[in-house]
């Protein structure tokens, strides 16, 4: 299992380096928009103030490559500043996301916020 995580914590980092590469190249005079914004995706932990289930769905619907992928391909086929606005948060969505689940921030299971797919945050394996 622990060989399964790591792989999975090595693609995530990829993903992370290819969003900052194809920001780089893509729309070089956003790059830093990339940065700026990593934080700005955590607030979906907000939903951890009503209940660990409520947090958990809340995360997950944000903490995920879905969603980037499906505003990264609206930027593909949308054309001005709504394309260059989609693309660049694609690329700092799924730079977020690939960041937190290289360092072990998987998605989260409803029982508590440090259990995640990626196993327990903090915690060695057992």
């Amino acid at each position: 299992m622990r060989r399964v995580r790591s792989a999975q914590r090595v693609e995530a980092g990829a993903v992370a380096l290819l969003a900052v590469v194809a920001v780089v190249v893509l729309y070089p005079a956003w790059w830093w928009v990339v940065l700026a914004a990593f934080l700005v995706f955590d607030l979906s932990m907000l939903g951890y103030v009503r209940s660990a289930a409520a947090g958990a769905t809340s995360y997950n619907l944000v903490h995920n490559y879905a969603f980037p992928a499906l505003l990264g391909l609206a930027a593909l086929v949308s054309s001005g500043g709504a394309s260059t606005a989609a693309g660049v948060l694609a690329c700092a969505w799924a730079f977020h996301v690939g960041v937190d689940r290289a360092l072990g921030y998987g998605l989260k299971l409803p029982d508590a916020f440090r259990h995640t797919h990626l196993g327990w945050i903090g915690k060695p394996d057992a």
